[in-house]
């Protein structure tokens, strides 16, 4: 099968989504004028290592946002966000985060998630992630299409989860991802291979 995006395709589901895949979740915590905010967003990633650089898009809009989602609309505010990191455990959670509420309802509250200060910025994290990314916004940038915008921040925190640390590793119990459609992956099976 070939299709040109633009001219669209004839399938039930846009497999766009599915194929560029897995990809790890930044689930994206935010305080602005209203209160505190947070949801989960699969276009995501780190793009530096020196300094620390992450980026997610954000997609579409609410009709309370005007051009964008609550996410965006708070990074415009504060010019801070967290990045939560996700485990199997936080699952259920964090799809309850993805649902449309109307701006300036808490959805750590509405999915039972308690709350952790972060240090460096005004904002608040999700106490039980394995790691959490405290950024400062560098830029947001327009993307083609209608209400699309990659944000891009800087990391001037980082939070690891105790359990989360063996013999001075990063090593969680697993990694949740998104793999497209509904689909989800969970992480739990990695190997080593020595660069060349």
């Amino acid at each position: 099968m070939f299709y040109r995006p633009d001219k669209g395709h004839d399938l039930p589901h846009d497999p766009f989504h599915a194929i560029v895949a897995p990809r790890p979740i930044g689930w994206i915590s935010t305080r602005g004028q209203m209160g505190d905010n947070l949801a989960p967003y699969s276009f995501f990633t780190a793009v530096s290592a020196s300094p620390a650089q992450v980026v997610f898009a954000s997609t579409a809009t609410k009709p309370d946002r005007g051009d964008t989602k609550d996410t965006v609309t708070q990074i415009r505010e504060s010019g801070v966000f967290c990045v939560n990191l996700v485990s199997s455990a936080l699952a259920a959670q964090m799809n309850a985060t993805s649902a449309m509420l109307a701006a300036g309802e808490d959805e750590f509250l509405a999915a039972g998630l308690e709350k952790a200060p972060c240090e460096v910025i005004d904002c608040a994290r999700v106490a039980a992630a394995p790691a959490a990314l405290e950024c400062r916004l560098v830029q947001i940038v327009p993307l083609l299409g209608q209400s699309n915008f990659l944000v891009h921040g800087a990391v001037v925190g980082v939070h690891i989860r105790p359990d989360c640390l063996i013999d001075g590793r990063y090593l969680p119990p697993d990694r949740l991802s998104r793999l497209g459609y509904m689909d989800y992956a969970t992480v739990t099976e990695t190997f080593e291979m020595a660069r060349p």
